[in-house]
Order: C-alpha cells, then sequence, then structure tokens
C-alpha cells in the first residue's frame, strides 16, 4: 500500500478549513492557523487520523467485514462511486433514505421487489395495459436510483466511510444508534466528536475527496490481497527500467543481410526480364517482311485483269457498223 505524503494532501487543497466565522469549537485541535479569514487545518494530524483509520480497516476485512461508502453531495457523487466499485464494496450516492440501516428490514423488501422487476423472462408483464407496464417501469427506475448501490448487501456494515460528516448527519445518528464504527471527513465547521474516526479535511474540494477515498480504497484492496493501482503503475515502471535495451550492432547486421537479400533478388528479376525480351524480336520483323511482300502480286493481277476487260469490247464495235 502506498502511504499518502503531505506534500500530497497540500497540492489537493486539503488544508483549506471554512471561514472563521462559520467554525466549531471542538474542531479547535485540528486548526494549524487562521490566514486571510480562513482557518488553515493541520495535515500532520490528517495524516494520522488517516493512519489511524487505514488499521482499524485492516482489523475490519481481516474478519470478512463489508464497508459502506456514503457520499450524497453533489462533489462526492461521482468518486465515491467509482471508489466503492473498484474496491468491491457498498455505496449511497443518492438521497439517504431514513432507516437505510435501523430500518433494514424494510430496505431487503425493497431490494427484493427491485430484482423482481429486474429479472429477464418474468410473467410480471404479461397481460398487463400500457399504463401498467409505464408505471412499473417507474417503479423500477426508481428502485434501482435508490438501492443500486446495496443491492447485494445482506447484512448490515461493519464499517461506515462517509466524506461529508455536517451533510451526512442522518447517517450517523443511525451508525452511532447500531454502534457501527464510522470514519468520516470533517471540515472546520463540523463537530469531529460524534464521528469514531475523524479525518480532519476539505470536504468540498473534489481533489481532496478523490485522494482520500482512493487511499482507502487501497488499504481495502491490499487487505483482500489485490493490488492497487498506484501500485500496479509502480511495479510497471520498475520492470520497464530493468529491461536490457538489444545491441545496436546486431540491429545492424540485421538490416546489412536484409539489403544484401533484397538485392539479389532485384538482379535475379532483371536478368529473367531480360531473357524473356530478347527473342521475340525476331520472329516479329520477319512476319512483317512477308505481309509486306503479298499484297504487291495481288495489285499486279488486279492491274492485267482490268486492262483486258478494257480491250475487248473493241471488236464488238467495228462489227456493228458492217452491218449499217
Amino acid at each position: 500500500m502506498n502511504e499518502l505524503k503531505f506534500e500530497d494532501l497540500l497540492g489537493t487543497g486539503a488544508h483549506f478549513g471554512h471561514v472563521t466565522r462559520k467554525w466549531n469549537p471542538k474542531f479547535a485541535p485540528y486548526i494549524l492557523m487562521e490566514k486571510n479569514g480562513v482557518h488553515i487545518i493541520d495535515l500532520e494530524q490528517t495524516l494520522k487520523a488517516i493512519e489511524k483509520a487505514s488499521s482499524f480497516l485492516q482489523q475490519v476485512l481481516s474478519k470478512n467485514g463489508e464497508v459502506l461508502f456514503v457520499g450524497t453531495k453533489k462533489q462526492a457523487k461521482d468518486i465515491v462511486q467509482q471508489e466503492a466499485d473498484r474496491c468491491g464494496m457498498f455505496y449511497i450516492v443518492e438521497r439517504w433514505l431514513g432507516g437505510t440501516l435501523t430500518n433494514f428490514s424494510t430496505i431487503k423488501k425493497s431490494i427484493k421487489r427491485l430484482k423482481l422487476l429486474e429479472k429477464e423472462g418474468s410473467n410480471l408483464y404479461d397481460n398487463l395495459t400500457k399504463k401498467e407496464t409505464q408505471m412499473l417501469n417507474r417503479e423500477r427506475v426508481k428502485l434501482s436510483d435508490q438501492h443500486r448501490g446495496i443491492k447485494d448487501m445482506k447484512r448490515l456494515p461493519e464499517a461506515v466511510i462517509i466524506v461529508d460528516a455536517q451533510y451526512e448527519d442522518i447517517a450517523i445518528q443511525e451508525a452511532r444508534r447500531l454502534e457501527i464504527p464510522i470514519i468520516a471527513m470533517v471540515d472546520s465547521n463540523t463537530d469531529p466528536t460524534k464521528v469514531d474516526y475523524p479525518i480532519p479535511a476539505n470536504d468540498d474540494s473534489i481533489r481532496s475527496i478523490q485522494i482520500i477515498m482512493g487511499s482507502f480504497a487501497d488499504v481495502i484492496l491490499s487487505a483482500q490481497g489485490g493490488v492497487s493501482e498506484k501500485e500496479a503503475a509502480t511495479e510497471e515502471r520498475i520492470e520497464t527500467t530493468e529491461k536490457v535495451e538489444p545491441k545496436p550492432e546486431a540491429v545492424i547486421e540485421e538490416k546489412t543481410e536484409v539489403i544484401e537479400e533484397s538485392v539479389k533478388e532485384v538482379k535475379a528479376d532483371t536478368d529473367v526480364k531480360a531473357e524473356k525480351v530478347v527473342p521475340k524480336k525476331k520472329p516479329i520483323t520477319k512476319a512483317k517482311a512477308k505481309l509486306k511482300a503479298k499484297p504487291k502480286v495481288k495489285t499486279e493481277s488486279k492491274v492485267k485483269v482490268a486492262t483486258k476487260a478494257k480491250a475487248k469490247p473493241k471488236p464488238k464495235s467495228n462489227a456493228s457498223k458492217e452491218e449499217k
């Protein structure tokens, strides 16, 4: 597992708190200083809190426990869903339904209804009017939006990871009632004592949410025996650096051999073409000479026939004169 560094958190703006007039006095131990009317969070304590929460997650996953990610605010929806899917855990990114944890038996019934509506080849839609099928489709879409992240959750989670403890107050109340451990990002306007493992950081910055939720997802993957994306990237870099480059001499020799073979092939092709072209010239000239000699005889015979034809009618003209 790649541990977070101070520079990583600083680059994401995780140290920016809220305006001083909106602060919660119970958050005072995590405040480093005040600058330009804004509280600055002590990132050293943030790193310690992340390490403490990560060790707790490893203990939970060593006992085959399940974790629920919660982030229904606009900045956290996509990040929470992506990281939860990456580590194979459950998530809630739409509106938190009251009783999701405290009344889980009712939630399981609605999940069962959703699975029935999504089942392919069921007889539920047979012999129904168009209006009734539209109503069932609307119900299916609504239930899928509400429960798509917990559709396969068969029991209550052993831990809950929350992005904004102030925004997800109802989820924290339900988890505390059921004594489920809570890991939550808390800002300077939040009471950190209502959370078991508070992570003091800027919970409005997308980059700070991304890096903290990603670190928890990496902890879960490593505890499950998987490899995180950061570790895979570092391993690939190490492998590429360790590879030995091929010697240039061998490449040059191969290129010269290929060039010599291509030259030999070109010479062979030219010799074959020369042999084919030379014998064709002689028979063509002889045939043309014979063809030119024949038409002379025909023209002479035609001239003789024409002269004979003109000479014959003369005696006929003499005989006709004597008769007259």
